[in-house]
């Protein structure tokens, strides 16, 4: 049976900052909608900058993450559309509790903001969010799809581990493209955290394309492994391509 995580905050968390006041409406809230319970959670690192990848199939699953995340003693923060930093308010908000901006191309700009990412995680022993299929996967069964090579980029460019994540049971709250269901509440949500990858050590380079898509791979097949776990069924042989299937990859956040 999963356990809550009750192993002491990593400095991160337990310094003042905007997170506490976040925090202190956020968590009972999304801790209304679902029971968040947590397996592995001694692998996210207790200090220091990780890249964590999730699987990614309810537009509220961000919340479960969020909140499994600050359960674990690290402060929650995602890679974030860049746009969404020039909003009045949210822009302050997502800049104060040091979110990270992506620019959704694969431009020489965007290449060099990844590096200061990268070096800003590292400058001050952040972890960050991100998901590697980029949008909702688009597979029918909500396994994960082919991912995208941003977050091995972002770990390579800071020569920090990728943390498997996998979670299961949000889609009780909003299914995948849904309305939103708040009744019953404590829906049962179940996270497992897989061992950190280090992606340089099995031969990924930022200057080799080819190594960038399997390094992703090696993460994609970590989260299908730990999403087996949670669901007591194998995962699909090979992983779901939109482009195989007439769909679109709308709401992509990585290159």
């Amino acid at each position: 049976m999963m356990a809550r995580s009750t192993r002491p905050a990593s400095p991160e968390k337990s310094r003042p900052s905007v997170f506490w006041p976040l925090a202190a409406v956020a968590v009972p809230l999304i801790s209304l909608l679902m029971k968040v319970e947590i397996e592995g959670a001694e692998k996210l690192p207790r200090d220091g900058a990780y890249v964590l990848a999730p699987n990614h199939y309810s537009e509220v699953d961000p919340l479960a993450v969020a909140l499994a995340v600050w359960r674990m003693g690290r402060a929650p923060r995602f890679m974030a559309k860049e746009s969404l930093f020039r909003v009045p308010v949210l822009g302050w908000i997502l800049r104060s509790t040091g979110m990270v901006p992506v620019a959704r191309s694969s431009s020489a700009s965007a290449a060099r903001q990844t590096l200061e990412a990268a070096e800003t995680l590292v400058r001050h022993g952040r972890g960050v969010i991100v998901y590697p299929e980029g949008t909702l996967t688009r597979e029918p069964d909500l396994w994960p799809m082919r991912g995208k090579t941003g977050a091995a980029r972002l770990a390579l460019a800071g020569g920090i581990p990728v943390v498997p994540m996998a979670h299961w049971g949000v889609q009780q709250v909003m299914p995948r493209y849904g309305k939103f269901r708040m009744w019953p509440l404590r829906r049962r949500v179940r996270v497992v955290v897989g061992d950190p990858i280090d992606l340089a050590a099995r031969g990924a380079t930022l200057a080799q394309p080819g190594t960038l898509i399997a390094a992703t791979d090696v993460v994609m097949g970590e989260i299908s492994a730990l999403l087996s776990q949670l669901r007591g069924e194998t995962a699909p042989p090979a992983r779901w391509d939109p482009s195989q299937h007439g769909q679109k990859e709308t709401g992509r956040l990585d290159p």
